[in-house]
């Protein structure tokens, strides 16, 4: 099954180790980054898409914080 993620967080180096993290643990990018000002908050925000091929069916029961 293919899965897909996507990480937002503050424009923080935090983000940063969050999305390498996931690339150690077998995520890859997908696609570019994104940048948004949350002006409400007066903070760059930042995303990214990750994708894994993993075993198994894909269900809306599939946790992909650990698949």
């Amino acid at each position: 099954m293919k899965l897909y993620r996507f990480l937002s967080e503050d424009d923080t180096a935090t983000f940063c180790h969050r999305v390498t993290a996931e690339l150690n643990k077998g995520w890859a990018l997908h696609g570019g980054p994104t940048y948004a000002f949350d002006a409400a908050r007066g903070v760059m925000r930042c995303g990214q898409a990750i994708v894994k091929e993993a075993p198994g069916t894909y269900t809306s029961e599939t946790d992909l914080r650990t698949a």
